[in-house]
């Protein structure tokens, strides 16, 4: 197995044996056009390619089909996330990491060394740590983490028979004509809207429990604002999102729906103050591997 770098795992890709390219680089550049001839010029330069024995592969080394050869990502100029988790238990089976807004759970497209699984495995030294479930970059919450790779199936396999109770907090609009509590079921599906979910006629295949918890003060909002507790019993993507703006009540700040907007490249203070109040507060669960009844519970607290 190839060691982590700086916390980051190597990611494997296979060389057919019947090919015409020259190098190990002509493969690399059209096995990946996306990222660039200049990018895997500098991986291959600072040896993030490499062999099964963990050996640095040069530029014009020759191409050799049949094997496997092991790349790590690296961000130029990755944009730094001015936030801290916060580690909230650990034992020889789990993690459980309470994850602040915008901070990525693990590596994908800017972002690498700022994200949550990362700073984690270089925090905690544990090379092996491997999130459990998903937790959105603009949700702020609970996070769990395998420590053995061999009981990550237990516990997957927890999650996706739906055996863990999932809490979360949300601040939204009130609507008075609203009747909570409730159970909201709708058929989720990819939209033609990049990045966005929405709902289509069908079998439901998403339900959430939706309470009410307090009535927030108007100011500075200019409308009125409520703390809803949510309960979803299925996990689809954007699920707690796409169900709260189909009820007429999208979440506050929250940039996906109603309206998709574009990211921002460099986050100011003015970006920063404004997340998605949306919150993992509440995770349950009887554990696969020790038996023992779980409850863990974020201290983080949404805008008042």
């Amino acid at each position: 197995m190839i060691p982590n770098r700086a916390g980051v795992g190597a990611s494997c890709v296979f060389l057919p044996s019947t090919s015409d390219y020259k190098t190990a680089f002509d493969f690399f550049i059209a096995r990946f056009p996306k990222v660039g001839t200049a990018v895997w010029q500098t991986r291959f330069e600072d040896g993030l390619v490499v062999d099964q024995a963990g050996n640095a592969i040069k530029p014009d080394a020759a191409y050799l089909g049949g094997q496997h050869l092991y790349y790590f990502r690296h961000v130029v100029a990755e944009p730094h996330i001015p936030f801290d988790e916060v580690v909230l238990y650990q034992d020889e089976h789990l993690v459980v990491a309470d994850k602040p807004h915008f901070l990525p759970v693990t590596p994908s497209g800017r972002y690498v060394q700022e994200t949550l699984l990362v700073r984690l495995k270089n925090k905690l030294g544990l090379p092996h740590l491997s999130p459990l479930h998903r937790l959105d970059r603009d949700t702020a919450g609970l996070v769990l983490f395998g420590v053995q790779a061999h009981e990550r199936g237990a516990y997957q396999q927890m999650f996706h028979d739906r055996q863990v109770h999932k809490t979360y907090e949300a601040i939204a609009p009130y609507r008075e004509d609203l009747q909570l509590p409730m159970t909201y079921e709708s058929r989720l599906e990819d939209s033609p809207v990049y990045m966005q979910m929405h709902e289509v006629v069908g079998t439901p295949n998403s339900r959430t429990d939706i309470a009410l918890q307090s009535i927030l003060p108007a100011k500075p909002y200019g409308i009125r604002i409520a703390s809803y507790e949510l309960k979803p019993t299925t996990g689809k993507r954007h699920q707690l999102r796409v169900h709260m703006n189909a009820l007429g009540v999208p979440i506050l700040n929250d940039g996906i729906y109603p309206t998709l907007t574009p990211e921002q490249l460099v986050m100011t203070d003015a970006d920063y103050a404004k997340p998605l109040q949306l919150l993992a507060k509440r995770l349950a669960f009887a554990d696969p591997i020790t038996k023992q009844e779980r409850v863990f519970e974020s201290p983080r607290t949404l805008i008042r």
